[in-house]
């Protein structure tokens, strides 16, 4: 089953371990910025790293930040098919530096110039729009578990999986009826499993007893992975069990951090998408493409 945020099963577990009433003081912004700081994300920059700002709708200026680095690559290519002599590359830069400061802030002026070009003044403009921009593979994932139903999963269980016409409808019916999760960039999805955790041991030389964690993570395909793998190494009597997917999207995630709260997020961590391969040209880790029903499980 899933449900569209996490509050219940993260209020019933904390409330088993503290007691109930237990209320935990709201992050700060430094606090949330070192949480997202081990998240890389992906833009095109110039050989001396300045951002390359695009106009995609009218005068709007825009500033793409990828999850995924091999949409970031494919924006390279674009871009470079029109000009190959543009000297320009992917970078990645840290989601905890740019969350307040850029994708938050976007009324700060900027000098506009041609790639790589330097000592040239340029047009100052005020404003540019920043777009996080999520892999759509997981984009459609999240549409695809707030619209398909318990009839849904019934008929796939007697027609023994999904047969072609009802991934089709299931697409359909995802990308016309979401609730959420209806743009392409800004809103991105996270999804956890209720049942699993993972344990950080205390730094070598320290002592204390290893810390309890619940993962959140950007990929469903990482997630259902490591889902997998964990069963395989459970009790005989919990194999099988059908996994509680959580889901909700960072944004409401972060503002539900800056509020007091009876769950501690200071024991949630973010996974970033795992990274499976290298891509030749352009030098970045990308994410090896994949059927969008299959990360389902």
């Amino acid at each position: 089953w899933v449900r569209n945020d996490i509050s219940g099963f993260c209020f019933r577990a904390e409330e088993a371990a503290t007691g109930e009433g237990k209320k935990y003081p709201a992050m700060t912004q430094q606090e949330i910025e070192e949480w997202l700081e081990h998240v890389p994300v992906f833009a095109v920059t110039d050989s001396n790293g300045a951002g390359v700002v695009l106009k995609p709708e009218n005068d709007t200026s825009v500033f793409y930040f990828f999850l995924n680095p091999m949409q970031a690559n494919a924006t390279l290519a674009q871009l470079k098919g029109g000009n190959e002599e543009m000297d320009l590359k992917v970078s990645a830069f840290s989601l905890g530096k740019i969350w307040f400061n850029l994708l938050k802030e976007n009324d700060q002026e900027v000098v506009l110039k041609p790639p790589g070009s330097e000592g040239e003044e340029g047009e100052t403009v005020k404003g540019v729009e920043y777009r996080l921009v999520p892999d759509t593979r997981d984009l459609l994932g999240a549409r695809m578990l707030l619209t398909m139903t318990p009839e849904d999963g019934e008929k796939m269980k007697e027609g023994g999986g999904m047969t072609p016409e009802m991934a089709q409808a299931a697409i359909k019916k995802a990308m016309e009826e979401s609730p959420k999760f209806k743009a392409t960039y800004n809103e991105i999805p996270v999804f956890t499993i209720a049942q699993m955790r993972m344990q950080k041991q205390p730094a070598e030389g320290e002592s204390g007893e290893p810390v309890t964690l619940l993962p959140m993570y950007f990929s469903m395909q990482n997630m259902v992975s490591t889902w997998q793998e964990f069963m395989k190494q459970a009790p005989s009597e919990v194999q099988g069990t059908e996994p509680a997917i959580n889901l909700m999207s960072l944004q409401d995630l972060v503002d539900m951090m800056q509020k007091e709260s009876e769950i501690d997020w200071r024991h949630v961590v973010l996974v970033p998408p795992a990274p499976v391969g290298l891509d030749s040209e352009g030098g970045t880790t990308t994410a090896a493409s994949a059927d969008p029903m299959a990360q389902m499980g």
